[in-house]
C-alpha cells in the first residue's frame, strides 16, 4: 500500500470508530487522527492501538458518572415531592 492510501485508511477507520464514540472522547480520536494524517507519527499499531486506549472510559470513570447521575435523579425526585407537597407541578 501507498503511504497516503494508508493513512486514508487509516484516518477512515479512526472517523468511523469516533461516530460510535460521545463526548470528549471523539475530540480525542480525532487528535489522533489528525497526528497520523498530518506526518508526525507513523500508522503503526501501537499508534493506533495508545490512541484507542487514552480515549476509553475506565471502569471506575464509568462507575463514578453513574453514581452522579443517580444522585442528580434522586435530588431531582425529592425537589417534585417537595413540590407536590406545597401543591405546585413538577
Amino acid at each position: 500500500m501507498t503511504q497516503p492510501f494508508r493513512r486514508l485508511v487509516v484516518l477512515s477507520a479512526l472517523i468511523a470508530g469516533s461516530l460510535m464514540l460521545q463526548g470528549c472522547v471523539v475530540g480525542a480520536v480525532v487528535g489522533t487522527a489528525g497526528a497520523i494524517v498530518g506526518g508526525t507519527a507513523k500508522a503503526t499499531g501501537a499508534v493506533v492501538g495508545a490512541g484507542f486506549d487514552a480515549v476509553t472510559t475506565s471502569d471506575e470513570e464509568t462507575r463514578a458518572r453513574r453514581e452522579r447521575e443517580q444522585r442528580d435523579y434522586e435530588r431531582e425526585q425529592r425537589r417534585c415531592e417537595q413540590r407536590r407537597a406545597n401543591g405546585q407541578r413538577c
